[in-house]
């Protein structure tokens, strides 16, 4: 059970308005506000929820949720941090008109994406974007609790301006053993040198970072493709789902029977699959979760290959019809995949296939 402070003064309730006490700049277009209650009342809640906050822009008051970025073991605060997106009518009006001193109408806390009341496992935070805000407060908790946490943290933006809380997890980094810190952006910031991982988080990566990712309970959140990805490599490597937990990045879910059901895709080991080899004349029978290019070699067809992981891009081949589930780690270019393209390495045939080869 997580201790909380005690407290002479009593639990905020949204009965009370929120009073902006500091804005922080932390990234382009993010901003942390922080909130007291004006009566010097306490929060309560769980490292990873939101609350609703009621925006008055022009033209009717709007209400956003935003997942709290301060650790609960902070009590006489709240902050939220807040990246503008395209297009938003709230998060816009927050980072124009949003100042100290400012009182606006809240609800919550709430939530079902949070750490437990016993937070004493292993843990892998992943994130994208704004989407590292719930699990910096679930981080901030272990690490203010005393003890050295076990977490891999790995976040990931576009550039490493874009990289929100850095210097702050640096430090918490620095100050402890207990915190594994990883970095991954899809391109530098222009003069500015970086020897960190860049490209897109794949399976790779993932081993390197994190090599016990096994036996750790993983944390989710960023935008749904990143979310769809990070679930598609943790499949594909035969990671236990039952422990995997994601955040709605868009619309946090206070109801378990909210949450939304997930079409992944997942190889049947006792399902049968069927690769045709047009230019061979051969066909070979196997399972889902056999790949293309073991079926080739297991029938004397002559394949191309180099890694054997997605990466190098040799097994490259044309699939004339049937589905395939293909996990890379950018071998191959969307277009390529869009003009019918597959790498046979990591491409697990779903029922019957044809390729060029």
């Amino acid at each position: 059970m997580i201790p909380m402070p005690n407290r002479t003064s009593p639990v905020w309730t949204d009965a009370e308005l929120l009073e902006c006490v500091a804005v922080l700049p932390e990234a382009p277009n993010v901003k942390t506000f922080s909130f007291r209650a004006p009566s010097g009342a306490t929060f309560v809640y769980k490292a990873g929820q939101f609350i609703t906050l009621d925006l008055p822009v022009p033209g009717g008051n709007v209400q956003r949720t935003f997942t709290m970025s301060s650790s609960p073991l902070s009590a006489g605060y709240i902050s939220v941090t807040v990246k503008v997106q395209e297009g938003s009518v709230g998060s816009r009006w927050m980072h124009d008109h949003l100042t100290i001193g400012t009182r606006i109408k809240a609800y919550g806390p709430a939530g079902i994406f949070h750490l437990p009341d016993q937070p004493d496992g292993k843990y892998l935070y992943i994130s994208a974007g704004s989407g590292v805000t719930p699990l910096m407060s679930m981080a901030t908790t272990l690490y203010e609790l005393g003890n050295d946490p076990d977490i891999c943290f790995i976040q990931c933006a576009k550039r490493p301006r874009d990289l929100i809380f850095r210097q702050k997890l640096e430090l918490m980094t620095s100050r402890t053993a207990g915190i594994d810190l990883h970095f991954v952006v899809g391109q530098n910031d222009p003069y500015e040198v970086w020897t960190g991982y860049r490209g897109r988080f794949n399976q790779l990566m993932l081993g390197l970072m994190c090599q016990d990712y096994l036996e750790r309970d993983v944390y989710c959140c960023g935008p749904e493709s990143f979310m769809d990805s990070v679930r598609e490599i943790l499949i594909s490597l035969g990671y236990d789902m039952d422990r995997y937990h994601q955040e709605a990045f868009s619309a946090p879910v206070d109801d378990p029977e909210d949450l939304p059901e997930f079409n992944d895709v997942e190889a049947d080991a006792t399902a049968a699959a069927e690769v045709t080899f047009a230019k061979s004349g051969k066909t070979a029978m196997g399972k889902e979760t056999d790949t293309v290019l073991a079926l080739a070699r297991a029938n004397g067809v002559p394949l191309p290959s180099g890694c054997s992981f997605g990466l190098c891009g040799t097994c490259k081949i044309k699939k004339i019809s049937g589905d395939v589930h293909m996990v890379h780690n950018g071998g191959i270019t969307d277009a390529e995949v869009d003009a019918g393209y597959i790498l046979a390495c990591c491409s697990h045939p779903l029922g019957n296939v044809e390729v060029e080869a």
